[in-house]
């Protein structure tokens, strides 16, 4: 083939795109791929463990487990799409195939959220809980198999879009591409809690999760469109093989061929990898001992992945339990996650610009393995903030009985105040219409309850174990008491409990544009309502009378309302219901999460930025692939972690478990601090540049022993022939 031919084939390859701005036009394609593409992943992601408490009935242990699994497989997964793409279909058809098959996981999730699809009752609950955690696995395991497949391949396509001459444009285009990845997380950090918390559903509205997927899904879809839809303008590479599985076919070797000749009469070789010289080239063993010494400097590494991903886990549980009040504003506990993007696009420009220049002004040497020991430190800090904010919010929790105990609260619906008895406790006084302030704690089963009336009335009260209830006493002491059972945990996802009990002689109806109570019979109760946080006003009917009653509700509170005898249909309800608060609402503000993320993020722009800075001027220019592939190792292995400590430790207290991690990445931060003193920082090029050297003068040794061996035989031919002519002529005379 010609030059010419082989220029024109060249061409071909690089597609039709026409330049814009200096740019080909195909980036543009590429780079809003990525922004959309990202959308879907986080937004995905934002809401994923709240669905799995909250939508699946999971507890937090299980909840978390399942969301690091999903994660680390996410960060598995690019191995086999670098494997495949520079091996097999190579990075265009990679991205296609994947991003379908990533399509369909977004989808599979989506339709999993929709609770109508079992709710055969329509009570809001699906009836087949199965069929969704299923069909929710499936689509994880796409997703995962997806966006972890085309993470190593899309970043790759766009810089092959690019001429040599365009090294500026390049440049250019990954920073706005990373700035595409931080976009899309915002954004949908910010958007998909605002979905998730809408209500929607044909029978029973519910929280949005459909929603909340569905809109990723789409632009998951729309991401797909538009990349192929910039498909002629591509320059396609076709595969040229894996270094990757070069380096471990190499390393393979090595270990094979050094336990085949373990024996002593073997002599030892400098470097374990010397063994591999009987059949690689002694550049691609030196090249290899470069990437394993940087490999080995990464085994510490994952502990700090550990703590790091527990942001939409652990701490997403964690704003659950906060007051999300900001002013006028309302964040919701998933919504917190985007305090990270922020403080990534605020702190990276001042690290490099400000605080990096400052700490070389004064004359410390601040090299790249120093800042990812101080990075550790503040991700370790990070979660002791955690825990002190934990130890706040567990000040304000109720405390629940224990299975072998029993709690009772008592709720006097008589117009005439009473004075009740209870074993072991003091008398209490209760006023008309008015309820105790705490429950009380009763380790028996059945308890002796005394009305001090003329006469004094006792009952024997049954009692269930581990549970919450309220002792109605009615107006008249020798009628039915009624027990009811309450609540033994926070409402979920925020929501305030409300239910009534009804006092008056005629049944009552309650409801509100987001709850209907029903009627309520006489001296009855209503089952809880779910109400959100704000201000809600309650409509109360007996016929044709009726009246409002306006309460504004906090996060995560339980109130009893009591409709006394004495209320009047048709006037003001307002200062005659009496509000029992059975749970307190969350006091605790979302504002205190901030420093976590804070430390967090500033210790992920020390610890990440920097360590992909350190391993690529570490490893030669044709291994960047290799460490690309070792460094999402370690998430991934860091995922893996939380699931092993979450489910072994079991530490009763959520706080006492963010102290146990803490303490592991400091005493894994002191080890990575030693093997960092130890490190020597070589420069790849110059250690490549030698070998090459060495080996042109090898090759130019042979050249020249070469010549001297053709000189010597044609010489010893000369003479060998000579001595035949002699030999001939004496042969002759």
């Amino acid at each position: 083939m010609t030059d010419q031919e082989d220029h024109k084939k060249g061409k071909e390859k690089r597609g039709t795109s026409k330049v814009v701005c200096g740019y080909p036009l195909s980036i543009f394609f590429i780079v809003v791929n990525e922004f959309c593409e990202r959308f879907s992943y986080y937004g995905m992601r934002a809401v994923l463990v709240l669905y799995f408490k909250y939508f699946l009935g999971w507890d937090d242990d299980l909840a978390t487990s399942i969301y690091h699994t999903f994660v680390a497989l996410c960060y598995l997964t690019p191995i086999l799409g670098a494997i495949v793409a520079d091996s097999w279909l190579g990075k265009f058809r990679t991205i296609i195939y994947l991003s379908i098959v990533y399509a369909l996981g977004q989808v599979a999730m989506a339709v999993s959220a929709i609770h109508d699809i079992t709710d055969s009752d329509r009570d809001g609950t699906p009836n087949n809980m199965t069929f969704h955690v299923v069909l929710s696995m499936v689509g994880l395991f796409l997703i995962a198999l997806g966006t972890g497949g085309i993470k190593p391949c899309v970043a790759a396509f766009g810089g092959d879009q690019f001429n040599e001459h365009q090294e500026k444009q390049r440049r250019t285009f990954f920073s706005v591409f990373y700035l595409c990845i931080n976009g899309g997380s915002l954004l949908s950090t910010i958007i998909t809690p605002i979905l998730r918390a809408q209500e929607c559903g044909i029978y029973s509205p519910q929280k949005c999760y459909s929603l909340a997927f569905g809109v990723p899904a789409a632009l998951m879809v729309v991401a797909l469109v538009v990349f192929i839809v910039g498909s002629g303008m591509y320059y396609k590479a076709e595969p040229e093989g894996n270094i990757m599985l070069d380096v471990c076919k190499c390393i393979g070797f090595a270990i094979k061929n050094r336990y085949k000749h373990r024996g002593k009469q073997f002599p030892k070789r400098k470097h374990w990898m010397d063994w591999a010289e009987e059949k690689y080239d002694k550049l691609l063993i030196a090249q290899i001992k470069m990437v394993l010494k940087v490999l080995f400097l990464y085994i510490p590494l994952p502990m700090f992945w550990t703590l790091f991903d527990q942001k939409g886990s652990r701490w997403t549980l964690q704003a659950t339990n906060m007051d999300g009040h900001f002013g006028s504003l309302v964040i919701q506990p998933d919504q917190m996650q985007t305090v990270n993007p922020i403080l990534i696009l605020t702190l990276v420009p001042i690290m490099d610009s400000v605080i990096y220049p400052l700490i070389k002004k004064c004359g410390l040497n601040f090299t790249p393995l120093k800042r990812m020991t101080v990075g550790m430190l503040l991700a370790a800090i990070a979660f002791v903030c955690a825990a002190l904010v934990q130890i706040e919010i567990d000040k304000t929790l109720p405390t629940f009985p224990s299975a072998s105990q029993s709690q009772v609260k008592l709720l006097n619906m008589g117009s005439k105040p009473v004075t009740v008895k209870l074993p072991g406790n003091d008398p209490q006084n209760l006023p008309a219409a008015q309820a105790s302030n705490e429950y009380f704690t009763f380790e028996a089963g059945e308890i002796w309850v005394s009305i001090g009336s003329v006469p004094e009335v006792s009952k024997n009260i049954t009692l269930a174990k581990g549970q919450r209830q309220t002792l109605l006493i009615p107006s008249n002491i020798s009628d039915e008491w009624l027990l009811t059972d309450d609540l033994i945990s926070k409402p979920q996802e925020g929501n305030n409990a409300i239910r009534f009990v009804n006092g008056m002689n005629t049944a009552v109806n309650v409801s509100t544009p987001a709850a209907d109570f029903g009627l309520i019979e006489p001296f009855y109760y209503s089952n809880y309502s779910q109400i959100k946080n704000g201000k809600v006003t309650f409509t109360l009917w007996s016929g044709s009378q009726s009246c409002g009653y306006c309460r504004d509700f906090g996060f995560g509170s339980s109130y009893t309302f009591f409709i006394p005898s004495t209320l009047v249909l048709g006037t003001n309800c307002l200062d005659l219901i009496t509000a029992v608060e059975d749970i307190k609402p969350n006091s605790v503000h979302m504002a205190l999460q901030i420093p976590q993320y804070f430390f967090i993020t500033a210790g992920e722009v020390m610890f990440s930025v920097t360590g992909l800075e350190f391993s690529y001027s570490q490893a030669p220019s044709n291994m960047k692939a290799v460490l690309q592939a070792g460094w999402l190792f370690t998430v991934a292995i860091g995922n893996f972690i939380v699931l092993i400590v979450a489910e072994l430790a079991k530490l009763p207290k959520q706080w006492a478990e963010y102290i146990l991690f803490a303490s592991l990445l400091v005493a894994v931060c002191m080890i990575f601090s030693i093997m960092a003193y130890f490190y020597t920082y070589i420069d790849p090029a110059e250690i490549e540049a030698q070998f090459k050297k060495k080996v042109n003068e090898d090759e130019e040794d042979d050249k020249r022993k070469l010549r001297k061996t053709e000189v010597e035989m044609t010489k010893r031919y000369s003479v060998e022939c000579h001595d035949d002519d002699d030999e001939a002529k004496q042969t002759k005379m």
